[in-house]
């Protein structure tokens, strides 16, 4: 590692909830594994004993970030949440992730990691005010919201400081339930870890520095080449969503909304994104008008402004007034991005209905739903609760799961009317776990269990259950194939990986992304056109495992892996390729140790191996292939009496796709036939303490 005054705060602070100790350690011990994600999988694999649940005492909670978070290099202010998961049915290893300020505040203050450990006897929250922590009392805010519990602790600590917290799902230990900081950036599905400690909130205050070992002329000439040449909107969407007079190309699908006459209305004065074409640096932060993209037109003259995390310029979190909210009693101030917004459309079931004017139908039930859904802190697990109460809705279970006074008291008239009102009674009921209903925050996997799902609804393509495990589709086979269908089977709940996509959705042509996947991977044939899939070929194989090993190094630097890696370019004068090194480029800068990015992706490769070892350890078994990375039936099934790999459909072949698993399985150095990482790997990639675990325990191949 580099001098530890660069990049790396090169301190982490672990505090122990049942004992009120508090202690600090060195950063060192971790430097193969870079940061955020690295540390707490090591943590976790090192520390938590092997069958413990998430909600034991036993597990832990690791808040960590990386050597470029707070470093001004763009999009870097991610923290990474690991912990066991809840609502997965080993209760295995996962990450949940924050954007917001809390990160880079997190490095101010001098820490690189936060590990949680214990129960603590009453209620309490985590003051950290650079080097002076202590446990506080928090029983004055337990049992309230989110917004208001962050709104009292700013008030003791200051406003300057960033609050994690949870709300009252997280307390009353709701599986689907959210870490959030700055009140609308959220971690989904470890809150409830904080609530069986009894941890209301981390609140950070700092008021350090992350020193940078690089020339600051060099550093701003680095960000500016990104800025101007390389960096394109939201999900790293290069090009516009409606022809532009400077685009040679535009996809109806970008979220590069910007044009001539597009307003943030509701700003003062109002504020015109205009074309915002590449080069004009200035602009790059009106590209993303997401408000209009997630919220529909009507969005436009409620809109104050983009916003969202720290040091990034690509502004995806909308923040809108819209005075007719109050009407449900929530505050007419609301800010949020993508599921955040969906998520609740999901729940409404029956569709939903014009409120107030023509057209605010999907805008009311969205921005309610996320006021409702943050404040309690309920996590959708990717929309997955709104399909889970479709299936019981529509097939007539909860009239059997339900007691009669339970059910009669729901407001079903709402629902069926299209009213978003009945959103405050959904949300009301699974954040204080009241009755049977609420049983719907346990997750697509219990609550399956629990009442008693049929088949059709685990195989059904309509609900999107990617795995046995009970978490949905996220980015797979319908986007990329093999490739997508490989990365979702990796991690322990949706895979969260927008590498591959960031790829094959940014808007260019396909023959033009084939040339950049072949110049990147080797063969233009790891890129296929998007429902036009070919059979498995090695250089898809690559392309999963370099996907994977990006999103992991983003994890671990913290960047934002909605936006990097910046495989593409908006620029037509540099015929569109991008900058696969940017990564190492700003890591050199930074910290002043010089990685190539030949290196960096093999510590990618490094934590994606500690992530399945961990898993191996958890679920007990070296079977990955059987046990873990398996799919659903709909994904070989769908569109009944077509063929696999015809042009139009997103339909996967059965012998395929285990081909699939094989080949990827030997890119990263797994045992070929069980998916599991062999002593050999890991001894490579520095992991023999690992390898030495994994064989005492008899899981090594």
């Amino acid at each position: 590692m580099a001098d530890k005054s660069f990049g790396w705060a090169g301190k982490i602070l672990r505090v122990n909830l049942a004992t009120a100790n508090i202690s600090v350690t060195e950063t060192k011990e971790y430097e193969s594994l870079i940061g955020g994600m690295g540390i707490g999988y090591k943590v976790m694999f090192d520390e938590v004993p092997q069958g413990t649940k998430a909600f034991d005492e036993a597990n832990k909670i690791v808040f960590a970030v990386g050597p470029l978070t707070g470093s001004g290099v763009p999009c870097s202010s991610r923290t990474n949440i690991t912990s066991l998961l809840p609502s997965n049915p080993n209760n295995a290893v996962s990450d949940s992730h924050m954007g917001g300020n809390f990160a880079a505040v997190m490095k101010y203050a001098g820490y690189d990691a936060i590990i949680i450990e214990g129960k603590s006897p009453k209620p309490v929250w985590l003051r950290i005010e650079d080097d002076k922590v202590t446990i506080e009392d928090a029983r004055h805010v337990w049992g309230k919201g989110i917004f208001e519990s962050t709104a009292i602790l700013a008030g003791e600590i200051g406003k300057e400081a960033s609050i994690a917290a949870i709300g009252q799902a997280g307390e009353n230990l709701v599986n689907l339930s959210v870490i959030m900081n700055g009140t609308s950036h959220s971690a989904g599905g470890h809150g409830g870890v904080l609530g069986s400690k009894l941890l209301k909130a981390v609140a950070v205050k700092g008021t350090g520095s992350v020193a940078i070992a690089g020339k600051g002329a060099d550093f701003v000439e680095l960000n500016r080449y990104m800025m101007a040449d390389i960096i394109g909107a939201n999900n790293q969407h290069v090009v516009p969503n409606a022809p532009q007079p400077w685009a040679e190309y535009h996809s109806q699908g970008s979220r590069w909304t910007a044009k001539a006459g597009l307003t943030w209305g509701a700003a003062d004065p109002v504020v015109e994104t205009g074309d915002c074409a590449v080069g004009e640096v200035n602009k790059v932060g009106y590209r993303t008008m997401k408000a209009v993209f997630d919220l529909g037109p009507v969005a436009e003259k409620y809109t104050v402004r983009m916003g969202g995390c720290q040091s990034c310029p690509i502004r995806c979190h909308s923040q809108l007034t819209i005075p007719k909210l109050a009407t449900y009693g929530v505050s007419p101030n609301v800010a949020n991005t993508c599921m955040g917004f969906h998520s609740p459309a999901g729940v409404m079931i029956k569709g939903v209905k014009d409120q107030f004017e023509e057209g605010d139908a999907n805008m009311i039930t969205r921005t309610l739903g996320a006021q409702l859904a943050d404040d309690y802190g309920v996590w959708c697990n990717y929309g997955m609760i709104g399909k889970d109460f479709k299936y019981a809705y529509e097939h007539g279970i909860l009239k059997e799961v339900l007691p009669k006074e339970e059910y009669d008291s729901i407001p079903w008239d709402l629902l069926e009317n299209g009213d978003p009102a009945f959103l405050k009674d959904f949300y009301r009921r699974v954040a204080f776990k009241e009755g049977e209903f609420s049983n719907l925050g346990l997750g697509t996997y219990w609550i399956a269990e629990r009442w008693k799902f049929g088949q059709d609804f685990w195989n059904g393509a309509a609900y999107g259950i990617w795995s046995p495990l009970g978490y949905p589709k996220h980015h797979s086979n319908e986007a990329g194939g093999q490739v997508g269908a490989l990365i979702s089977c990796m991690f322990n709940r949706d895979s969260q990986s927008h590498t591959h996509m960031n790829l094959i959705g940014s808007g260019l042509p396909i023959e033009l992304l084939k040339e950049i996947a072949g110049e990147v991977f080797g063969s233009g044939d790891a890129l296929d056109a998007p429902m036009d899939y070919k059979p498995m070929n090695e250089y898809k194989a690559k392309f999963a495992k370099w996907s994977l090993a990006r999103n992991c190094i983003h994890d671990a630097l913290t960047l934002c892996n909605w936006m990097w890696p910046m495989t593409v370019s908006p620029s037509k004068a540099r015929n569109y390729r991008g900058d696969t090194a940017l990564e190492a480029k700003f890591m050199s800068m930074v910290t002043g140790k010089e990685i190539s990015e030949a290196e960096l992706d093999l510590a990618g490769e490094r934590i994606m191996t500690l992530h399945r070892a961990l898993t191996v350890k958890c679920m007990n078994t070296m079977d990955m292939r059987a046990t873990h990375d398996v799919m659903m039936d709909w994904v070989y099934d769908t569109d009944p009496g077509v063929e696999p790999f015809t042009k139009g459909t997103i339909k996967m072949d059965r012998d395929d796709m285990q081909l699939a698993l094989t080949m990827f399985y030997k890119e990263m150095g797994w045992d070929e036939k069980l998916g599991a990482p062999t002593r050999a790997t890991l001894e490579r990639l520095g992991l023999k303490d690992v390898a030495d675990e994994l064989g005492s325990l008899n899981l090594l191949p």
